[in-house]
């Protein structure tokens, strides 16, 4: 007795022929739209006739239209305005007896060459690696299994090499952790192969120290200005790159409400890390993050690229006096009135003026709360005197 293998998946030599029966052509691969007719030829050991066979497409039932008994051996099938693979490793063109056992099969490869990939960037994260990322051409769906292999070179000599560490989590990225030339810049590619042909994206130039980035700052804190009602203070660390290299570096700032998706960017920061928010709500909650751009690295007149936004840090700013309870000391009543008056006055002149971090906004202010402690300070010893 002869025992026939049920084949379920298409990959190397899984649908295949053997002596007993046989699939013409073998693992072809074919562009979308086109057509093609495939043969099933049984050994006579088997005692079956063409007519008895069928085809299956991916498990599915071809109809009798579609075949041709070619000769008491053999049976055509074809098929036309192929569509695209509907898996990667090819779909499964199948020849059974009529019984259903498997004879022979063939996997069919339909789909489209790649084209150009495009949007090719590079970053550096110390100086020393370099990670790559891009995107395939056109719609960037060609129905099989498409290879893409990122190659570089110094731009003036050196040989070619080729970036090994495939990035599994995002795609079309890759890894180059070591053995990098600072000071000279290299050429970048990226090449995509399939079973219908092939596609080279644009050669870039870069130099490592023109593409460095960090990781975001560390340790941002939020904290309220004593009982400022429209102030936040922000303060962050150094990302841990910048301590390293020579590097200089330069901040943005981005906050929102609580209940809003719209973010103000202060981008005046330069490399101060911290920073003195004004012009705020009353008694609401803000989130604050922070990012930081590398410059001056080691020389190069670059600015470097921008690091990813810090994790959201969360701050309220106090309520307003006017919505806290009363005192009981109607002199204290009337001073702290006049207070309120008073900042009232000046926190109008802070909002159209200190939008954003302001050092020389909030000096002035500093200033003027000073000069009006001492005033009121003076004012009571002058009434302290005269009822003496």
């Amino acid at each position: 007795m002869i025992t026939l293998l049920l084949f379920l998946l298409c990959g190397p030599g899984v649908l295949s022929s053997n002596q007993m029966a046989s699939v013409h052509p073998q693992d072809p691969a074919l562009r979308m739209g086109t057509s093609i007719t495939a043969t099933c030829t049984v050994s006579s050991e088997l005692g079956l006739h063409a007519g008895a066979l069928y085809w299956t497409l991916n498990g599915k039932r071809l109809p009798s239209s579609a075949y041709g008994v070619l000769s008491p051996s053999t049976l055509s099938v074809t098929l036309t305005d192929l569509a695209g693979s509907r898996q990667r490793s090819g779909d499964n063109l199948v020849c059974h007896s009529n019984s259903g056992h498997v004879l022979a099969g063939s996997c069919l490869y339909v789909g489209m060459p790649p084209e150009k990939p495009v949007n090719l960037t590079c970053w550096s994260r110390n100086t020393k690696d370099l990670t790559c990322q891009w995107a395939p051409g056109g719609q960037g769906e060609t129905f099989i299994k498409t290879r893409y292999t990122l190659k570089y070179k110094l731009r003036w000599y050196g040989q070619e090499k080729v970036c090994e560490e495939y990035g599994t989590g995002q795609p079309y990225t890759c890894y180059i952790p070591r053995d990098l030339a600072l000071f000279t810049p290299y050429e970048i590619w990226v090449e995509a192969s399939n079973r219908l042909g092939s596609a080279t994206s644009d050669v870039i130039n870069l130099d490592i120290l023109d593409v460095v980035t960090t990781d975001p700052p560390p340790d941002v804190q939020v904290s309220r200005v004593g009982d400022l009602e429209d102030q936040l203070t922000v303060r962050w660390g150094t990302p841990p790159a910048l301590k390293d290299f020579l590097f200089q570096a330069k901040y943005q700032i981005r906050y929102r409400l609580e209940d809003s998706t719209d973010w103000k960017v202060v981008d005046d920061m330069g490399n101060q890390t911290s920073c003195r928010l004004a012009g705020l709500r009353s008694g609401t909650v803000y989130f604050v993050q922070v990012r930081c751009n590398p410059v001056g690295i080691l020389g190069s007149r670059k600015a470097g690229i921008w690091s990813d936004w810090s994790h959201p840090t969360a701050a309220s700013t106090p309520h307003s006096v006017r919505l806290m309870a009363g005192s009981c000391d109607s002199k204290a009543g009337q001073q702290n009135s006049t207070l309120r008056r008073d900042l009232k006055q000046f926190f109008g002149w802070v909002r159209k003026r200190a939008y954003g971090c302001s050092g020389m906004s909030i000096k002035l202010y500093d200033q003027w709360r000073v000069w009006l402690q001492k005033s009121h300070k003076t004012r009571n010893q002058v009434l302290q005197g005269d009822k003496s």
